[in-house]
């Protein structure tokens, strides 16, 4: 069933843009000047929309809180098994990683600049993987008691584990250049998972 997308506003050209410029040089690695030369607009037009540079790095964050959540909603509406759940979400991170997507979780590149980034991003940043722990947590729960997960932990612990093998995973491929290590590295995640505890 096909949909209307809705035509892009000047707002969303410039939140396009300043992601893929953090995905590139992270939080210090540009200026509104160098959003102006790409979307091509007066730097005083971004500042219309976002008065600083904090209040739009905090806005594109929680836009891609909002994303990920609506993502999570949608394998919870889609695919009830547990198990199936957590594979279309690394299948998600590989095809972005292996096509034209954003290769690299937003939030994943800003955790790792936290020290040093304005307050009001840091707790954006901080809540969404809150968000995702939760989830993740809940999906795995549900896997273990319906018998289709085995965990060796808690699923809270055992989502931070899952969450920190998929951003390493990503930092991986990114460092080696090569989009097939993500799957090479997530992919026994998934397996020990649904294996049987040893005895």
């Amino acid at each position: 069933m096909g949909s209307l997308q809705t035509p892009s506003t000047t707002a969303d050209d410039i939140l396009a843009c300043a992601r893929g410029l953090i995905v590139e040089g992270g939080y210090n690695g540009f200026s509104y000047a160098d959003i102006a030369a790409v979307v091509g607009i007066r730097k005083a037009s971004i500042h219309h929309h976002f008065p600083t540079k904090v209040e739009l790095v905090r806005s594109l964050v929680a836009r891609h809180r909002e994303a990920a959540a609506a993502g999570m909603a949608m394998l919870e509406a889609e695919i009830p098994d547990p198990a199936a759940q957590l594979g279309a979400y690394l299948g998600h991170w590989q095809a972005c990683i292996a096509d034209a997507g954003p290769p690299f979780c937003l939030c994943a590149l800003l955790a790792s600049q936290l020290p040093a980034l304005p307050e009001p991003v840091a707790l954006e940043v901080q809540a969404h993987f809150r968000a995702l722990s939760r989830w993740l947590a809940a999906v795995l729960a549900r896997g273990a008691a319906q018998g289709r997960l085995r965990l060796a932990a808690s699923p809270a612990e055992e989502a931070e584990a899952f969450m920190a093998t998929v951003h390493g995973a990503m930092l991986s491929a990114r460092a080696y250049g090569d989009p097939s290590i993500f799957a090479a590295v997530t992919r026994p995640l998934l397996a020990r998972l649904a294996a049987p505890l040893a005895a």
